[in-house]
């Protein structure tokens, strides 16, 4: 009786990490397990396994009973759970691929960053990354470099560099945090990241809602994007070649900075799981819905779309959709219930109606914020292609 009371505790715990591989977070302090469980998923694998292993021994050997029939029925659906992401994954790869041949061409995967030394990954997903984490080479970083001071807020920006002096292409790179947290600090190991490949990374700090609502985010990234150009020499960078980088809502500062009809020529925009349409997301809202989606945008905005529908318009990267917009990366996930896929969808169709160059990617088992695990499996993924559409793009 002792033996299978004991024996009953590793099968709740396993199935109590591993349910959130699927079920998406009700309420915002759960977020870190829906985010996060998929991530880890081929270690839930294992250590389900190993545990399945030792019921079905102890089970053969000793005899456990009621309880012990109930830990091996709840370990072993912990394991089905857990082995949902790596059953989608070769599929999921394998759309990526297409879409990205079907609007980039062959010639994409033929492409390498800027760097003689190639840092490129070399395969979508790594179980020495998975383990040892993702490791880039030595770069140049500069902190907390004052760029603007609107309304007496002081506004900085952190560079990250190749270590080797040269000119290289920009990222800009923008954080997200609902319009109000962040700072540039918030993506420093991407920025790190991509600096060893050749970019000259610009991480950018904006003003934060409520206290300033929309547009002084907008305004923030494009005069963050003049001091680039002021400045481009003296930090290695090429002003002819950027790409903007954004995330959640850094990713829809991002897209509704270079698509404005008086934007800088940007060469590329990449976007992860960022709003696209701000007054259909106040209609049409997730369920779950764990951070109050109506009002954060209210925050963000000053007021309801009933008040104010002309600055959800304003404020919406879909309404400013026409020919020859730079081309765009978009990477969602299909368990996100914050920044729901099938608007990343919807606005990556309406690009490419317009005759843009706009991939679309969905994650089936990834949740919002899922490259917070850095070397986790979506991440790996998205990184894999993010890297070849920058060396198209800014090549």
């Amino acid at each position: 009786m002792i033996y299978n009371l004991i024996a009953l505790l590793p099968g709740l715990i396993a199935l109590g990490l591993s349910v959130w591989v699927v079920l998406p977070a009700p309420i915002a302090p759960l977020l870190p397990l829906s985010v996060g469980a998929p991530e880890i998923s081929p270690w839930l694998v294992g250590v389900n396994g190993i545990l399945l292993g030792g019921y079905l021994y102890g089970w053969r050997q000793l005899g456990a009973g009621k309880l012990g029939a109930i830990a091996l029925g709840l370990v072993t659906l912990a394991l089905i759970l857990s082995l949902v992401p790596p059953s989608q994954w070769q599929r999921t790869n394998r759309s990526a691929q297409q879409a990205m041949v079907a609007t980039l061409g062959t010639e994409y995967a033929t492409l390498s960053t800027p760097l003689i030394a190639n840092q490129q990954r070399t395969a979508p997903f790594s179980l020495g990354a998975l383990v040892g984490g993702i490791q880039p080479a030595p770069i140049r970083h500069h902190r907390e470099i004052p760029f603007a001071t609107p309304n007496g807020v002081l506004l900085s920006l952190d560079i990250y560099q190749p270590a080797a002096v040269g000119t290289y292409p920009a990222v800009v790179m923008v954080y997200g945090g609902a319009w109000q947290r962040g700072s540039p600090e918030d993506n420093a190991q991407l920025g790190r990241y991509l600096a060893a490949q050749g970019y000259v990374v610009w991480a950018i700090d904006y003003r934060h809602a409520p206290q300033h609502p929309f547009p002084a985010q907008l305004k923030d990234v494009q005069t963050a994007l003049a001091f680039l150009v002021q400045h481009a020499v003296e930090y290695d960078t090429d002003p002819t070649r950027i790409a903007l980088f954004g995330k959640s809502a850094g990713a829809h500062l991002a897209m509704l900075a270079a698509y404005q009809p008086d934007a800088l020529p940007i060469r590329a925009v990449v976007n992860y799981y960022g709003p696209v349409d701000l007054l259909a997301g106040y209609y049409d809202l997730p369920k779950p819905d764990p951070l109050d989606t109506r009002s954060l945008l209210v925050d963000f905005l000053g007021g309801t779309p009933d008040q104010i529908s002309d600055r959800y318009r304003a404020a919406s990267p879909a309404n400013f959709i026409t020919a020859d917009l730079p081309p765009t990366l978009l990477i969602y996930g299909g368990k996100d219930h914050i920044v729901m896929s099938r608007f990343g969808q919807v606005l990556a169709e309406r690009l490419q109606a317009e005759g843009n160059a706009a991939v679309y990617i969905r994650l089936p088992w990834a949740d919002h914020a899922f490259d917070a695990i850095f070397n986790g499996l979506s991440n790996q993924l998205a990184l894999y292609y993010t890297e070849r559409f920058l060396a198209w793009a800014l090549r």
